[in-house]
């Protein structure tokens, strides 16, 4: 737990400086509702802070689609971005991903067909909205790469349900 607070404030610490955190700067105080409110538009660390407290607050399944959303954004912004200081966007991302990443998969895998169906309506939700932060004209064949790649995630998770519900059943899960 301290680490994921270490990690937050890093978080907001790195947003304030790039120009890219809320106008108070308080990101790790607002609200699910605030965080929400133009996301499009705000950087991918945001989808998780938001992801994290959606699943504090037992929103288990909105905290699943927001983590997604947030991996695809992020994703492709370090795809777009191949330049990117490997000590800030790049290290944060991977930090993210298994902080938050961690408690929201032991759940979202609990119910592969939910995952899948949430992984659709990831791609359907990135396909319908702009993307303020990493504009999507960018880099277009990176941005294909990576919902391939989320694409291909729910193809075999599918295919390998059975396997992944033995090997749950199995930790304890």
């Amino acid at each position: 737990m301290m680490r994921i607070a270490a990690l937050l404030v890093a978080i907001a610490l790195m947003l304030t400086s790039c120009g890219k955190a809320p106008s108070d700067s308080k990101i790790l105080e607002q609200d699910p509702q605030t965080l929400k409110a133009g996301i499009e538009s705000k950087h991918p660390a945001t989808y998780y802070i938001l992801a994290r407290k959606l699943m504090s607050a037992g929103e288990k399944d909105d905290a699943v689609f927001w983590y997604y959303a947030g991996q695809l954004r992020y994703r492709y912004h370090l795809a777009a971005n191949p330049k990117l200081e490997p000590s800030g966007d790049p290290a944060l991302f991977g930090a993210l991903s298994e902080d938050v990443g961690r408690p929201i998969n032991e759940y979202a895998f609990g119910d592969i067909p939910k995952l899948a169906a949430t992984i659709d309506k990831v791609l359907a939700w990135d396909d319908s909205n702009a993307n303020g932060f990493t504009a999507k004209t960018l880099a277009p064949e990176q941005l294909e790469k990576v919902r391939e790649g989320l694409s291909k995630l729910k193809t075999k998770i599918l295919a390998e349900k059975d396997e992944i519900m033995r090997k749950r059943k199995e930790a304890g899960h």
